[in-house]
């Protein structure tokens, strides 16, 4: 004889699923730190990158970005205390950490790929091919977490990408700072406030 405890009808496990990908929103939501965090470290960088070159500075302007290095050791341990903390952790939680670690990846390829290309031009392509990337993260995190900010900004992302390819390398830099606004800060406030009504 079957126990009837022991199987859940097609309704009880669709309602567990949402259960559990609305818990995922409330943790994602949790602060929106790390959204935040890259958001005002890219913002920062850009628009410092921007003005260095506008004085001059063109030798040595990237080294700006050696600031992400920080972000990127603070960031390891920031998620490795979150983990020891973590009680629950869900299939779309797991989603979500494999689509940023592909974008991570796949940034750090195009960067090699780019350097490597022949012709004095190349930079002219990095911003706009880094643009068209923070696109495809926010925009799947978007739809993944049912949240609309995330998919306004990775298709912004995708806009700001193809108009970048009409203006210099250093507005370019400005271009990268509208994105990083639009598909990481605001979303991180949105998600921020979120979480505190839900406290």
């Amino acid at each position: 004889m079957q126990d009837n405890n022991s199987t859940m009808s097609p309704a009880a496990n669709l309602q567990l699923i949402e259960s559990m990908i609305n818990r995922a929103k409330d943790k994602f939501s949790e602060n929106g730190h790390l959204y935040l965090l890259w958001g005002w470290t890219v913002l920062i960088c850009s628009i410092g990158h921007f003005i260095l070159l506008q004085f001059g500075f063109y030798r040595n302007s990237s080294i700006i970005w050696m600031l992400t290095w920080v972000v990127v050791i603070y960031q390891m341990i920031y998620l490795a205390r979150k983990k020891r903390n973590e009680k629950v952790k869900t299939y779309t939680d797991d989603i979500v950490s494999y689509v940023w670690l592909a974008f991570i990846v796949a940034m750090a390829l195009m960067a090699f790929v780019v350097v490597r290309a022949e012709g004095k031009d190349y930079y002219k392509l990095i911003n706009p091919l880094f643009l068209i990337l923070y696109g495809i993260p926010t925009f799947l995190s978007g739809i993944i977490l049912r949240f609309k900010p995330l998919k306004i900004g990775g298709i912004s992302c995708w806009l700001l990408a193809v108009i970048a390819t009409f203006v210099s390398y250093d507005f370019q830099l400005l271009f990268l700072s509208a994105a990083t606004v639009i598909a990481w800060i605001i979303p991180g406030y949105a998600l921020q406030s979120k979480y505190k009504k839900q406290q």
